[in-house]
């Protein structure tokens, strides 16, 4: 029998934390959710801008996008469709300042798997990406 030192660490302690990425244009925002994601157990990468996110991210997708809505000239539904468009769609959960029916409405139909209207819940966000990262890793969070 294998004493305590000499046991083979669990697949998940050996498993690296999952990559969230978390694109919004107020920086704000984005150091307190870094703060709160590394918290909650993942690495995070913050982006100010959707083109800052997808040059740096072309060739590794994250495990799960926290993506803001209103961005500037690219929007994150555009982001959403060209990551879908090439192949690597990603987990994506929609936030935005600006809430309204055909906004929420966009996001369901782009498969979002959530959509949290600014200022949301730290535990809603945190369970959403939960539920994103479980999704991903069953073969659901993924469109083909």
């Amino acid at each position: 029998m294998l004493s305590q030192s000499q046991r083979r660490p669990s697949a998940t302690a050996s498993r690296p934390a999952p990559t969230v990425c978390v694109v919004d244009d107020d920086t704000s925002l984005l150091r307190s959710l870094n703060r709160l994601l590394r918290t909650a157990g993942f690495t995070v990468e913050t982006f100010e801008s959707a083109e800052a996110f997808l040059q740096a991210r072309q060739s590794s997708p994250p495990d799960c996008l926290v993506l803001d809505v209103h961005l500037g000239a690219v929007s994150g539904f555009d982001v959403h469709a060209q990551l879908v468009a090439s192949g690597t769609p990603v987990p994506t959960i929609f936030i935005t300042g600006h809430d309204d029916a055909a906004t929420r409405e966009r996001a369901r139909r782009a498969g979002a798997v959530a959509y949290l209207s600014k200022p949301f819940d730290d535990q809603a966000l945190v369970s959403a990406i939960r539920k994103a990262l479980d999704h991903s890793s069953s073969g659901e969070g993924r469109e083909s």
